[in-house]
């Protein structure tokens, strides 16, 4: 879908709260975390690449959605100790600190 398009940060933003919007609306009453991330547009922002991190960390940031799956997959990376999983607001502070030090600003 963005491999061959160069998008502004605007455009990026748009189709990210869609996204957003749309997977908020259809898995409203999902508890299971595997077919949270594998809706379709939770799947289509993990594709967005680098570009929705800020986006992602500003999401956390609300303390809304469940975006550490989505983090981790485009980060390839995973800050969280093993004694905080689970625990959201830690893990929430622990990814808004990454994005912190990893210069994103959101």
């Amino acid at each position: 879908m963005f491999a061959n398009q160069t998008l502004t940060p605007a455009e990026i933003e748009t189709i990210f709260r869609e996204l957003v919007n749309q997977w908020q609306e259809e898995t409203r009453g999902i508890s299971a975390s595997t077919e949270l991330i594998l809706h379709p547009a939770y799947q289509q922002i993990i594709g967005m690449g680098k570009d929705v991190i800020p986006l992602l960390l500003r999401e956390l940031e609300r303390k809304s959605g469940r975006w550490f799956w989505a983090l981790q997959s485009i980060t390839r990376h995973d800050p969280i100790p093993v004694e905080l999983r689970g625990k959201t607001d830690a893990m929430i502070n622990i990814w808004l600190d990454w994005g912190r030090k990893n210069g994103y600003q959101w």
